[in-house]
């Protein structure tokens, strides 16, 4: 198994017979979602609640049961990606481009276990690209307010257009130097007119668990060294 397969797979191992849980984004937790599909069709019984569109298809593809926030509004488990962690279990996710629904999900679970690979673990966020989720129309003033705040941006495109979210929203990578006190730049953001959700999750990760070139490791809020 390479990196991301390891993490992947042994955060199914959090998931047991009756929980309900979120399903996360991206290259990593894809493993996670495939081994959980697996358990499931040999007797796991669990129901899911996926953070993106592509999560979703991928768990009906794998008969995992999906539910809904009106059906079931918490959640005993998040198991999802991220871009970048930090010692302090700071996370930058949104390079998928589902950080909404992925912060909407993880903030109604009673527990949130990121997968990564070691490339994903950084001492501080300075020079790593931000994703922040803004509203289309006037989105060129609120880019503004974001540069006047000292970010640099750029308008997440694909196919010669914008990147639009699920929530048919745009996306905005940006680089803050430094990046001194996280929590306080989402407050900053998150007080901006047009600004609908950051890729900060900011004191949310109860467990990381990391693929490395020689096995897995497995840490908790208590742990500060990678």
């Amino acid at each position: 198994m390479d990196k991301k397969q390891l993490a992947g797979v042994e955060a199914a191992n959090y998931v047991k017979d009756g929980m309900k849980v979120g399903l996360g984004t991206g290259s990593t937790v894809y493993y996670t979602i495939t081994e959980l599909g697996r358990r499931v069709a040999a007797g796991l019984n669990i129901v899911g609640i996926p953070t993106s569109a592509a999560t979703e298809a991928l768990a009906k593809e794998l008969q995992i049961p999906l539910t809904t926030f009106q059906e079931c509004p918490r959640l005993d488990l998040t198991i999802d990606g991220a871009d970048a962690v930090t010692p302090d279990f700071q996370l930058i996710k949104g390079g998928g481009g589902a950080l909404l629904r992925e912060k909407l999900v993880a903030a109604a679970s009673d527990k949130l276990l990121i997968v990564v690979d070691d490339g994903k673990l950084y001492d501080s966020f300075a020079g790593l690209s931000i994703p922040i989720e803004v509203v289309p129309f006037a989105w060129e003033t609120t880019a503004r307010r974001i540069a006047n705040s000292g970010g640099k941006w750029t308008l997440r495109e694909r196919d010669g257009g914008p990147f639009v979210t699920d929530n048919h929203n745009y996306i905005l990578d940006t680089v803050f130097e430094p990046v001194a006190n996280p929590g306080r730049l989402q407050d900053v953001l998150k007080a901006m007119t047009g600004v609908v959700e950051t890729g900060l999750f900011i004191d949310m990760a109860d467990v990381v668990i990391v693929g490395r070139g020689d096995g897995v490791q497995t840490l908790s809020r208590t742990d500060t060294n990678f």
